[in-house]
């Protein structure tokens, strides 16, 4: 007997200001969008949506001329260290690492992993996210339990290390063989999942702690598994001293990952602040994605070259990092971020300003459309096609911080606020809705995150100094 059908489940929303990011760069002034079940069936202007699709049953939203477009992609995030967020500020780089980073994750339990991606999620949902590229953390299956539920999508990598002085001692314990087969175990059990929404990556967390073995296997069973792999590259010139001294390549990582040919299509280089000329032209014809994190690379890191990137055809998306390195999980706050900031570089670099650098129809490039290419998901998300699934978010222009609304796109980058992002869908489900997250209690998770934190910081023995006298 034949099995039944699912039923369709059909939504039309109209009256709608939408930019789609597709190759034509089509804006809808009074636009609509038909979605049925997880998938975007059709798109033009509202007057021929209604007439063709009204009739049909389904949901006929209208959205008062408030911005649609696709969901935001943050492609380089810690999930996992949303607990540790404020206990590493205004410190020097090996105290952030060696004596709060690496104590917190160490010490984590799948549960406190759980916890931290939901809080995690939750601000990245809010800010328009509705895919993430993990960066690397402890408990993936915990990750993935967080992302099921709250309805995201996301490219979920376990944080891997087989090398190095003043690792954890549960850390040292690891074999490269342990590194690689924990990965492909985690690939098997959750890739895939969630309605398609999961998919598994393998890690490398930085060339300093990774032997030529790991990184090799890495390369090999990323090829095998047909997946990805999310790596932090050229972070800080000290990374690039190392690598010249221990690998003897004539400039660094990105030379080295060169000369084993680790660098491929499918290899997302996190930062990538310190690369010289040469480098980018490697990084460029090996189809290297570059994942660019303002806030994070002012803090601690530096200005990375992302204009020379884009100019030389790199595929440049935007990330927040984790809480310890930046506090904001808003890809919004990094959108206004990463034009202003390489505006400022270049006045640095040539002594002369440039206000065309990254303009703002760039920016929203890298947080969608480029951002699904990041993350190699891009014949099924980052704009508003036919075919894609229906992964979108409603932005309220009507509000303070962006009236009057002169330049659609110029104010989504330079006046939209996260408080502007009202409503957002992945896979065709409204997880936000009137700026309300719809599959947890937000006011249980934030009780939740707060005792996990404090038990965690206490397991980890890490103190937080008191600031100013404070009494």
């Amino acid at each position: 007997m034949e099995a039944e059908k699912k039923s369709s489940v059909m939504v039309l929303l109209h009256n709608a200001f939408i930019v789609t990011m597709d190759p034509q760069s089509r804006v809808f002034r009074n636009g609509g969008i038909v979605i049925e079940n997880d998938e975007i069936k059709a798109i033009d202007q509202s007057s021929h949506i209604l007439h063709h699709f009204s009739a049909l049953e389904h949901q006929i939203i209208d959205l008062h001329g408030q911005i649609l477009l696709p969901g935001f992609i943050n492609t380089h995030v810690h999930t996992s260290q949303q607990l540790a967020r404020g206990i590493a500020d205004d410190v020097d780089l090996i105290t952030w690492l060696h004596h709060r980073i690496w104590p917190y994750e160490s010490n984590m339990t799948e549960e406190d992993s759980y916890i931290s991606t939901l809080l995690c999620a939750i601000e990245l949902i809010h800010s328009g996210v509705t895919c993430f590229a993990e960066a690397g953390g402890q408990h993936v299956s915990g990750m993935a339990r967080a992302v099921e539920l709250l309805g995201l999508r996301a490219c979920l990598t376990q944080s891997t290390m087989d090398f190095g002085e003043g690792l954890p001692t549960s850390w040292t314990k690891l074999t490269t063989h342990d590194c690689i087969q924990s990965q492909k175990e985690l690939y098997k059990k959750h890739h895939d999942t969630a309605d398609g929404r999961i998919r598994i990556w393998l890690g490398i967390r930085q060339i300093m702690n990774s032997t030529d073995r790991l990184l090799l296997e890495t390369r090999e069973t990323a090829e095998e598994l047909k997946t990805g792999i999310h790596m932090h590259v050229a972070e800080i010139p000290y990374e690039n001293e190392v690598v010249m001294d221990s690998r003897k390549v004539d400039h660094g990582t990105v030379s080295y990952l060169e000369k084993i040919k680790l660098l491929r299509g499918n290899l997302l280089a996190a930062h990538t602040v310190w690369v010289n000329k040469t480098e980018i032209g490697f990084l460029s014809r090996a189809g290297v994605k570059v994942s660019h994190c303002p806030a994070a690379a002012m803090r601690m890191l530096g200005f990375a070259p992302v204009k020379e990137m884009i100019e030389a055809g790199i595929c440049v998306s935007l990330g927040t990092d984790g809480a310890p390195s930046n506090n904001r999980m808003s890809i919004v706050d990094e959108m206004y971020l990463a034009s202003l900031i390489n505006k400022g570089r270049e006045a640095c670099v040539k002594g002369t300003t440039d206000p065309t650098v990254l303009p703002a129809e760039t920016i929203l490039k890298m947080v969608t459309v480029n951002g699904a290419k990041s993350v190699l998901w891009d014949n099924e998300i980052g704009s508003l096609e036919v075919g894609k699934k229906a992964d979108m978010i409603v932005v309220n222009p009507f509000s303070w911080s962006m009236v009057p609304l002169h330049d659609c796109i110029s104010s989504l980058v330079y006046c939209m606020r996260t408080e502007n992002i009202v409503s957002v869908m992945c896979n065709g489900r409204w997880i936000m809705k009137d700026q309300k997250i719809l599959n947890v209690d937000e006011e249980k998770i934030i009780l939740m995150a707060k005792h996990a934190s404090s038990a965690l910081l206490k397991r980890a023995g890490i103190m937080i100094p008191n600031r100013m006298n404070v009494l």
